[in-house]
């Protein structure tokens, strides 16, 4: 990397202490380029075994890439943290501004440690940090007016981030997300929630460094081939006109839109929900992250009267995408696009995970009707498919936590099942509820040996879908060599850290010019051969924390319910898995 690169320094913040200093640790970025690798690295380094995810030893770590606020869609900000909904690695991605902001700070990553006595919030400007009283934000529900708040009392307006947690991460809801630029989310595996544990309500991050390439005039050229693509070809066009909620009607068509907990594979009002009925009804504005010209963010706009003034309205600004639209809408059976946006709005102002908070009340919805649960859990309220009111309800009481039943449902779909049963239906893996495919065993798979069992690790939705319109004859070693060479180069492009969306601009070719650019040597067997050390280094941070790769279990009802490739047999599903988990090596790693 290039001598003098501000990524290769650390930020270190002790809460407990009210400390902060810098180290520079150009080992890390040398040797595993950046965001993910450098945070997984950092995440190991830092957490220790066996630590509380809600205790203050355990630490949060964001990290960016070389790549960040220098190439298009490089924008996002990799967080690793020990999971408090799964218990083991958690690594959630957010745009935004964040990225650019934390690498215009001078940093290539931050270390939070320690945990504060009184909520604060930290606002870190340039080499300063500051460590600042925020009692009089604590008990504000809404993430959306935290940041209106603190958007009137800190300076660069332009340059900063706001990164905050809503009622949701106070409450230590297990599947509490962080709210950065409003309408981007630290969305997956309970970040919140740990920023909750630390009291910590918010971070603001601004600076104005500038940075250096190696080559200034390949550096214009790959600029100008980059951008071109991802505004003049079909490679992006998708994201920029529909977004990602033109998946709803294709995979309602094929059978892979998972319906009222996965009973069905199709929903029978797709497309009132889908994103060509959203475009024309709803939508507002497009928005972008920083650094990209897409402009994938779709907002939609919505007239709500005041409770007291019917002729009195507000219009909200709510951000919709195929995962919130899936979980909240085809899997509570929502058919009314203005009920499926107050859901959106609902999670927006709590700041909670779309995807957990969906299988978690579509499995509450099943639980009820199977007579496991009763108005005594519910304090009489009645979950039923359809009804958003009722379900803005149920999202209240996540939060606020009255009793037992809703503590339970705020610990995730997979404690609550274990204590109230319906294993069988709870959407679930490693204790991650599921997204929003139902496409055939590539998928499945992906999620169960997947690092964050996350669908964004190996793409398994894709694979299968390929297969499904190329005719391709899945077989468990196919399956097994797609997921684990999808998951290992991802390794490299959250590493850099591009978005995923733009994963077809940066091929190993592509990545290898613009890290020469950036002063990195590395040849495309490089790259592959530290994907796969990085990946092996997640495993060995959930090996570590008591995960049992033999431990291959799939919920009873994706077996059930038909997939485009037929009812999926779990043999075939545990023979992909095992292959997967041999093919890495993981079976020579130990606790």
């Amino acid at each position: 990397m290039l001598k003098g690169d501000p990524l290769a320094r650390v930020l270190y913040i002790d809460l407990s202490r009210r400390k902060y200093w810098v180290e520079d640790r150009s080992d890390l970025f040398e040797n595993y380029i950046g965001g993910t690798g450098v945070a997984t690295k950092l995440l190991l380094e830092e957490c220790p075994k066996n630590a509380d995810p809600l205790g203050f030893e355990n630490p949060i770590i964001f990290a960016v890439g070389p790549l960040t606020a220098v190439f298009p869609t490089a924008s996002k900000t990799v967080a690793t943290f020990k999971s408090p909904l799964t218990n083991e690695f958690g690594e959630s991605h957010a745009g935004g501004r964040s990225a650019v902001a934390i690498r215009m700070a001078g940093y290539g990553a931050i270390v939070i440690k320690g945990a504060s006595d009184i909520p604060i919030y930290l606002a870190i400007h340039g080499d300063k940090v500051y460590f600042k009283d925020a009692r009089a934000l604590w008990g504000i529900d809404d993430a959306i007016t935290v940041g209106r708040i603190i958007r009137e009392v800190e300076p660069n307006a332009g340059y900063r981030t706001i990164m905050r947690i809503g009622g949701a991460g106070e409450k230590l809801v297990r599947y509490a997300c962080v709210t950065t630029e409003t309408y981007r989310h630290f969305g997956r595996l309970g970040l919140g929630a740990v920023f909750g544990s630390k009291k910590l309500k918010a971070i603001v991050i601004s600076g104005k460094r500038s940075i250096k390439v190696k080559v200034p005039s390949l550096y214009k050229e790959l600029y100008n081939e980059i951008f071109e693509k991802c505004v003049k070809t079909p490679l992006m066009k998708k994201y920029h006109d529909i977004g990602t909620s033109v998946n709803v009607l294709p995979l309602n068509k094929i059978g892979a839109l998972p319906t009222k907990n996965l009973k069905s594979a199709r929903f029978e009002y797709a497309e009132r929900i889908s994103g060509e009925t959203l475009a024309k009804e709803f939508l507002g504005r497009r928005i972008a992250c920083a650094h990209c010209p897409v402009g994938c963010i779709h907002l939609a706009a919505l007239r709500i009267p005041y409770e007291d003034e019917p002729y009195f309205y507000k219009t909200e600004m709510i951000s919709y995408d195929y995962e919130p639209i899936y979980a909240l809408g085809s899997m509570l059976g929502i058919s009314d696009p203005e009920g499926l946006l107050r859901l959106l709005e609902r999670v927006e102002r709590y700041g909670i995970d779309a995807i957990s908070t969906g299988v978690v009340l579509a499995w509450t919805t099943e639980a009820y009707e199977k007579g496991l649960i009763s108005h005594k859990e519910t304090m009489n309220l009645t979950p039923k498919w359809g009804d958003y009111k009722t379900y803005m309800n149920l999202i209240d009481m996540i939060v606020e936590q009255p009793n037992e039943f809703y503590e339970s449902i705020a610990r995730g779909v997979k404690y609550a099942s274990e204590k109230y049963g319906g294993r069988e239906f709870a959407l679930q893996y490693g204790g991650n509820e599921m997204a929003g495919y139902h496409t055939g065993p590539a998928f499945h798979v992906g999620l169960l040996v997947g690092a964050r069992h996350s669908h964004l690790d190996s793409a398994g939705y894709s694979y299968d879908q390929k297969a499904l319109k190329q005719n391709i004859k899945l077989t468990p070693e196919k399956v097994a060599e797609r997921l684990l060479s999808e998951e290992q180069w991802r390794q490299i492009l959250t590493s850099l850290v591009i978005c995923l969306f733009a994963r077809g601009i940066y091929t190993s070719e592509t990545v290898v010019k613009t890290l020469h650019v950036m002063g990195f040597e590395f040849t495309e067997d490089d790259l592959y051969k530290i994907g796969r050390e990085i990946l092996l280094m997640k495993y060995k941070f959930k090996i570590r924390e008591g995960v049992n790769v033999k431990d291959i279990r799939f919920p009873q009802r994706v077996l059930e319910t038909p997939t485009p490739h037929g009812t999926l047999s779990e043999d075939f599903l545990k023979k992909v898995a095992k292959l997967y988990l041999e093919m890495l090596g993981i079976t020579n790693l130990t606790r």
